[in-house]
């Protein structure tokens, strides 16, 4: 079901790995935008993917892109490998078969909220549908982790809920156009197994979310995960949380004790 209503709260993929992560940290992110101190290095990292994705954008769209290049040796050295990687993306053979759009954007309500993706690419004709997406960290994650991540399961499932294709005959692939000697990608396929259980985890996610925010209306805090958490170590709002960053770490349970949360009638 889509929606442009305004009463819903918008949820991305980053928000949901978040909610799922640590819900007290999402509180203090998205609910109070509490900021941490910019980290510079981390900045320029994030600066120069968004020059990328602007790039490939500015690429598929048909309009020049010399003079970014020429700017910049970094994004001239990545455009380069990526086109000898992957010509058939980069210079494809145009028809009216195939529809391709960049930073495609598309939303489902689901429950209460307003569920947000943007591809970076979109490809698509009559049998199959294709999702890329451009990283610019120079390894690549785990395969599983990545299969997990809610970027991932949204993406994929987004699609399928929104579009005429089954799900099997969509997929999602990530191309890291740093990664070392040359660029490597990873590629999702999908069915309708995969499509139920995203279902089913996206609705008790939602439902978590739900019962969390009536309760912090009512003045109690996003629960928090335990206090021998690895998660705490690399979180700001550590002090916030009275955490000590240098607690021994041990396995992270995203979130903990759910079970025992007081249901809310919704």
């Amino acid at each position: 079901m889509l929606s442009n209503s305004p009463n819903l709260l918008r949820l991305s993929q980053g928000q949901l790995n978040l909610l799922e992560r640590c819900p007290r940290q999402f509180q203090h992110t998205y609910l109070e935008q509490l900021n941490s101190p910019s980290d510079p290095e981390h900045e320029e990292r994030q600066t120069l993917g968004s020059r990328f994705h602007l790039l490939m954008q500015q690429q598929e769209m048909g309009l020049p892109i010399d003079s970014l290049l020429q700017a910049d040796p970094q994004l001239q050295s990545w455009m380069s490998a990526f086109t000898n990687a992957a010509p058939e993306i980069v210079t494809p053979l145009r028809d009216n078969q195939t529809f391709r759009d960049s930073e495609h954007y598309r939303t489902l309500q689901l429950q209460d909220y307003l569920l947000t993706v943007i591809y970076d690419l979109l490809i698509a004709d009559n049998q199959q549908a294709q999702i890329l997406d451009w990283k610019t960290y120079p390894k690549p994650p785990d395969q599983h982790k990545l299969e997990q991540n809610w970027q991932t399961r949204l993406y994929l499932y987004v699609l399928a809920e929104t579009s005429e294709y089954l799900p099997e005959n969509i997929s999602m692939t990530y191309w890291f156009v740093q990664s070392q000697g040359r660029p490597q990608n990873i590629k999702f396929t999908y069915n309708n197994k995969q499509h139920q259980q995203t279902e089913k985890d996206l609705n008790q996610l939602l439902n978590y979310l739900s019962n969390f925010l009536k309760l912090y209306q009512k003045g109690q805090l996003f629960p928090q995960v335990i206090e021998s958490s690895k998660t705490c170590n690399y979180c700001q709002f550590a002090i916030r949380c009275q955490r000590n960053r240098s607690t021994e770490t041990t396995k992270t349970y995203p979130l903990p004790n759910i079970e025992s949360i007081q249901e809310v009638s919704l």
